[in-house]
């Protein structure tokens, strides 16, 4: 008998006469039903499971699942409860999918703004290192002007002494040197 929720749901036991409860073997008969069931309903899970796994990673035939030992008999109540089994599973399954694709999106979008902060902060401390660099440089530059600027003053200043003394030397040598022109006879 395929069993389904509703018919452990709707069970009643039979009371046993002169005894609180009830009929020990009846329950444990039933109980041996439900775990038959059960048992029945893991491994179709794990065959779907198999079948699944099978279609996402591409493989082109999924195992076949496993035969049950003796056929059970096909009614509706039965095909009703295996097919809202296997729509619950379906849907369980497509939650799981989602959870999963929601997870892995939310750790690609973190792994990708701490790989964003790493490198916005590298090109940050590249362009600190870059602007220090240029700025020692600068500065040397400037420096070396200004010794150049001072050089250069220095140098004219040199130079326009010694012409300088060189035109008083002239203008000293040629007052000494000169004889006056009454003198000449002229």
């Amino acid at each position: 008998m395929a069993l389904t929720p509703d018919d452990v749901v709707h069970k009643e036991f039979q009371h046993v006469r002169f005894k609180d409860g009830f009929d020990p073997e009846e329950v444990d008969d039933y109980l041996d039903e439900i775990v038959v069931e059960w048992r029945k309903t893991l491994e179709e899970n794990n065959d779907l499971k198999a079948k699944l796994a099978a279609f996402e990673s591409g493989a082109a035939a999924a195992p076949a699942p496993a035969a049950p030992a003796a056929p059970a008999p096909v009614d509706a109540a039965s095909a009703t409860g295996t097919s809202a089994g296997i729509i619950e599973l379906a849907q369980r399954l497509h939650d799981e999918h989602i959870a999963e694709g929601e997870a892995k999106r939310q750790q690609l979008i973190s792994e990708a703004e701490a790989e964003v902060t790493r490198i916005r902060t590298e090109a940050q401390a590249k362009q600190r290192e870059e602007s220090a660099r240029l700025e020692r440089e600068r500065n040397t530059l400037e420096a070396r002007i200004t010794e150049l600027r001072e050089f250069e003053r220095d140098y004219r200043g040199k130079l326009r002494a010694m012409i300088e003394g060189q035109l008083r030397d002239l203008d000293q040598k040629s007052s000494t040197d000169s004889t006056p022109v009454s003198a000449i006879g002229l």
